[in-house]
C-alpha cells in the first residue's frame, strides 16, 4: 500500500512545467537519447504518482527533465562525429577520430576527445542524478516494490554506461589488446558519445550487478583470502557467459587478481597486507571487520556506506582502475587493469567472433 507524503497542494498540469515549444520534440533533432521508451515510462509514472501525493515534487521533477531536453537541443548544434568535417583545412571523419583515439596513450585525453564527448557526460551525469532522485522519492513515497525495483535498475543503467566510457578508454591504452580489437573499442567509444547509449553496456551491466548482488551474501571469512569458496557461490548464481568468462579467463594472473580486489573489496597491496598478517599472527580465517581493524581502516558500517548506492559501485571501480593505471605506469605487481576491463574484451571478442562465424556461414 502507497504510503502518502504529509504535503498539501493543488493539483497542477504537468504541462504547466514545459514551455510549448519544449513539449514539441519534433521541432528539434539530437543524436542523444532523452529518454529511452522504458525510461519514459517511468518517468510518466512517477509524474502521474506526483500529482496527487505532492505537486510541489512534479514541478522540481519535471523542471529537470525539460532541463535534460534543453541540454540536447544545445549539444545538438555540435556536428555529428560520424560526419565528414573540414576544419582549417583539415579534414576530420570518424576515421581520423579512431586513429586519434588510438595514438594519443597514457595521461588524460580530455583536451584530445571532441567537445561533444565532454558535454554529452555531463548530460548523462545529470540524467543520472535524475533518476537517482527519481528512485528516492519513489522509496519516500511508499512506491510498490516491484516499481522501486525498476527505478533503481534504470539508475544502475545509467551508472553503468558513465562507466563504460572510463573502460573504453582504458582499453584504447592497453596495448596487449590487438589493435583490430581496439578499433572496434574506439568505433564503439564514438558511438556512445553520439548517442550516449551503448551495446555492449546490455551485456555486461546484468552480469556485474549480479556479481555485486552476489558479493555481498558471501560468508564474511577471509581465510586464505585466494576466494576461491567465494569465487564458486558467485559462479553458481550467475549466467552462462560470466561462467565461460570465468572458466577461460581465471587462468590469467592478471585477470585472477582483478577478480580478487573485486571480490574482497580491497587493493591488491592490502590483500597481501592481510596475507601476511594472517601468515605471521598464525590465524586461518578473519571476519570482515577485523580486516578493516588490521588495515587500520573504518568499516562499511562506520562511514555508512550503502551497498544499494550505485554510486558506490562506481566510486570503487574508479579507484580499481586509478590503483590499476599507477601500478602500470610505475611497473609494479598487482593487476594493471580491472575486472570490468577484462569482462568488456571478453564480451567483444566473443561478439566479434560471432558476428565472423555469422558471415562465413553465410
Amino acid at each position: 500500500m502507497e504510503k502518502e507524503c504529509n504535503i498539501e497542494f493543488q493539483t497542477v498540469d504537468i504541462e504547466e512545467f514545459y514551455d510549448k515549444d519544449e513539449l514539441n520534440k519534433d521541432e528539434f533533432s539530437t543524436n542523444l537519447v532523452v529518454l529511452t521508451e522504458k525510461e519514459q515510462i517511468l518517468v510518466n509514472t512517477l509524474f502521474d504518482r506526483l500529482k496527487s501525493i505532492s505537486p510541489e515534487s512534479l514541478e522540481v521533477f519535471a523542471n529537470r527533465v525539460a532541463d535534460l531536453e534543453r541540454l540536447t537541443k544545445n549539444i545538438a548544434h555540435f556536428p555529428s562525429l560520424l560526419e565528414r568535417q573540414v576544419v582549417a583545412a583539415e579534414i576530420r571523419t570518424e576515421q581520423t577520430l579512431i586513429e586519434s583515439l588510438l595514438a594519443n596513450r597514457g595521461g588524460d585525453k580530455m583536451l584530445h576527445l571532441p567537445s561533444k564527448a565532454i558535454l554529452g557526460k555531463g548530460f548523462i551525469v545529470a540524467k543520472f542524478h535524475v533518476f537517482m532522485s527519481m528512485c528516492k522519492i519513489a522509496l519516500e513515497c511508499g512506491f510498490p516494490k516491484n516499481e522501486v525495483a525498476e527505478y533503481q535498475k534504470a539508475t544502475l543503467s545509467l551508472m553503468f554506461t558513465i562507466m563504460a566510457e572510463d573502460v573504453y578508454l582504458s582499453m584504447l591504452d592497453n596495448v596487449s589488446i590487438p589493435i583490430d580489437l581496439r578499433q572496434q573499442v574506439a568505433y564503439s567509444l564514438i558511438i556512445l558519445w553520439e548517442h550516449r547509449s551503448d551495446q555492449n553496456v546490455s551485456e555486461m551491466a546484468p552480469v556485474l550487478e549480479a556479481v555485486w548482488s552476489a558479493r555481498k551474501k558471501l560468508a564474511p571469512v577471509f581465510g586464505t583470502m585466494v576466494g576461491t569458496s567465494e569465487l564458486l557461490l558467485l559462479s553458481i548464481e550467475m549466467d552462462d557467459q560470466w561462467c565461460k568468462f570465468i572458466s577461460t579467463q581465471l587462468g590469467d594472473k592478471e585477470v585472477s587478481m582483478a577478480l580478487e580486489e573485486f571480490l574482497f573489496g580491497l587493493s591488491y597491496e592490502e590483500i597481501q597486507r592481510v596475507k601476511a598478517i594472517l601468515k605471521d599472527k598464525g590465524i586461518s580465517a578473519i571476519g570482515r571487520e577485523e580486516v578493516a581493524a588490521f588495515l587500520g581502516k573504518p568499516s562499511i558500517h562506520e562511514v555508512g556506506v550503502s551497498s544499494e548506492d550505485p554510486r558506490q559501485f562506481y566510486l570503487d571501480y574508479s579507484l580499481r582502475r586509478d590503483n590499476a593505471r599507477a601500478r602500470l605506469r610505475m611497473d609494479l605487481p598487482g593487476p594493471h587493469t580491472t575486472l570490468e576491463d577484462h569482462y568488456m574484451r571478453f564480451i567483444m571478442e566473443k561478439n566479434k567472433e560471432k558476428q565472423y562465424n555469422d558471415a562465413y556461414a553465410k
